[in-house]
């Protein structure tokens, strides 16, 4: 997946715009796709709120109708509606929020047969509630903070470039795992970002649940949000675990069903970028 954007002049991003979105269909083969022009697809500037909304459509309609109000301002959340309460929940809170979530996978573990108290099972919800919301901490990091003020002005006008960033993301169709890399490339306009601060980018937009057209999206207008480049590319090869045509490929919808058998994986890019380790215990 590829996403492409120049820009003579930094303009002055209108941050109460809505965007229109895209129709979106299964990865396709091959799966890695260039994005040219982005006034063309009316994106908004900014990389948190660049979300475009979905009306509630009846069951025949076929094409989005106007798109809704923006559902956070402060760009944390998109497409979520309430990631912003994670961020300034107070302990008790998340406390109660792992609980809920605990219930839930033991639902789950119910509904497939199993005995959520056996023993290989009895600590399975709380561990999977804590771990699930560490992947998907993204939605509870600003663009502000994750850049932290590492933004410099340089006399630099040749393409910047990191490579490769490994990140791991949730697949919003059938919540499970994709994985990849990345690699970012902008042609600074008097200001340069610190290399570790695009794969930090990277990781804030992975930990959400996602695709891969929408992620790669986001990482190149956070760069261009934060430093007004003369363009920015961005390129994500990603492995996607839904459309595998092997074990997971049984339980498939039968859109993915159709694609499955033509995906495989990318090939990954020469030169190797810091490797930030996405490892916890639960």
């Amino acid at each position: 997946m590829s996403y492409h954007h120049e820009a003579s002049e930094p303009d002055h991003l209108d941050y109460d715009s809505i965007a229109e979105e895209e129709n979106c269909s299964p990865l396709k083969s091959p799966t890695r796709s260039i994005i040219t022009d982005t006034n063309a697809h009316n994106y908004r500037g900014r990389s948190g709120i660049s979300t475009p909304a979905r009306i509630a459509l009846g069951a025949s309609a076929s094409r989005l109708a106007a798109p809704s109000p923006v559902v956070d301002p402060n760009g944390l959340g998109w497409p979520a509606k309430s990631t912003l309460s994670r961020l300034h929940e107070s302990p008790a809170e998340k406390a109660e929020r792992v609980a809920k979530l605990a219930g839930a996978v033991r639902t789950l573990l119910e509904c497939i047969g199993e005995d959520p108290d056996r023993e290989g099972l009895q600590r399975t919800p709380d561990r999977y509630a804590k771990a699930l919301l560490w992947m998907t901490k993204g939605y509870e990091e600003r663009l502000s903070d994750v850049i932290n003020n590492a933004v410099f002005a340089e006399d630099h006008d040749e393409l910047v470039i990191v490579r490769d960033i490994d990140v791991f993301s949730l697949c919003e169709h059938h919540l499970v795992p994709f994985t990849g890399k990345i690699s970012i490339g902008y042609i600074p306009n008097s200001l340069v970002l610190g290399l570790s601060k695009l794969a930090r980018i990277a990781e804030t937009f992975s930990r959400r649940l996602q695709v891969q057209e929408r992620l790669t999206r986001q990482v190149a207008l956070a760069v261009e949000e934060a430093i007004k480049p003369r363009g920015v590319a961005v390129v994500m090869e990603a492995t996607v675990d839904c459309a595998s045509p092997k074990a997971i490929y049984a339980w498939l919808c039968e859109e993915c069903k159709n694609q499955a058998q033509q995906l495989s994986r990318r090939p990954c890019l020469a030169a190797s970028a810091p490797k930030r380790r996405l490892e916890k215990s639960f």
